[in-house]
């Protein structure tokens, strides 16, 4: 009776258990369902999170990647911070938006303001050009509320500006000769709210023109504290006289053009190539004897 008694009893726990009844394998999902089960989760939420986790790991897309940062609170991922756009305080919104209204957005030399002048694209992307067109606006005063002196540098030799050159035009084919008229004793403006601008040329603007901008913004930045200039307003006019004078013959004095390359002036080409030539090359060794004493 008592052994009776003890095989009718429950097993309690931790004793061994009877192997269960031999069944069909359970499939496949039901495995899934197992193995993801937690008794803290309802079975309605298992099925979404299986779908979720079978997906197949393909590498982020930026559409994918900007879902998921546009979800809030979504577990295990956080949220990234956005950066924060400040607008920039060096200007009043009305001088940008009047900058940004006209074609020449750059800010002239010592950046206190925009160019004055419209100015065209030319061969050499350093510097500013400017129409005849423009150039006979300046001479006809449409500019003068807003310039107190402009300086049109004739970079020509001199028998090409005697042959004929612009109304108020200054002959200075030299860079000694710039650096007398222009940077031993700047010019000023009498009325500080209007501008002095400087524009070069020679006879196609290619390359005496343009060279002689460079060695005047050059000079001034040497005798200035950057950005302090005597001149931050440089223009080159395109196509130079070549270009202006059967235009404007009206604008010209004497009404006539004489070519560098004229057949009665060739002595006197070769003599202003000379002195150019020779000038350069003092002006070489005066810059390597003056680097050697400040080393």
């Amino acid at each position: 009776m008592g052994g009776g008694c003890a095989l009718l009893r429950a097993p309690t726990r931790g004793s061994p258990v009877p192997p269960p009844k031999k069944k069909q394998p359970p499939s496949k999902r039901s495995k899934c369902r197992q193995l993801f089960r937690s008794p803290s989760m309802p079975s309605s939420v298992i099925r979404p999170i299986l779908k979720r986790l079978g997906r197949p790991h393909d590498r982020d897309t930026p559409v994918k990647t900007k879902r998921r940062r546009s979800v809030a609170g979504t577990p295990g991922e956080v949220a990234e911070p956005k950066a924060r756009l400040l607008r920039s305080r060096s200007f009043c919104q009305e001088e940008i938006e009047n900058i940004l209204a006209n074609d020449h957005r750059e800010l002239i030399g010592d950046f206190s303001k925009a160019y004055l002048l419209q100015t065209v694209e030319g061969k050499h992307q350093d510097l500013k050009y400017i129409s005849p067109e423009m150039m006979v606006a300046v001479l006809s005063g449409q500019f003068s509320s807003f310039i107190d002196s402009c300086v049109i540098v004739d970079c020509r030799y001199p028998y090409e500006y005697e042959g004929g050159h612009i109304k108020g035009a200054v002959n200075l084919p030299m860079e000694q000769d710039v650096e007398e008229f222009l940077l031993k004793k700047p010019i000023v403006p009498f009325d500080a709210s209007k501008r002095v601008i400087l524009i070069f040329h020679c006879e196609f603007s290619s390359e005496r023109g343009p060279r002689m901008c460079r060695f005047v913004r050059e000079k001034d930045r040497a005798c200035n504290e950057y950005p302090h200039l005597h001149y931050p307003e440089l223009y080159v006019l395109k196509g130079g006289y070549r270009e202006f004078f059967p235009q404007y013959q009206a604008h010209c004095e004497p009404q006539d053009y004489r070519p560098m390359h004229h057949a009665d002036f060739k002595e006197d080409l070769r003599k202003c190539r000379l002195k150019s030539r020779t000038w350069a090359g003092e002006r070489s060794r005066r810059e390597l004897y003056s680097r050697l004493n400040h080393c």
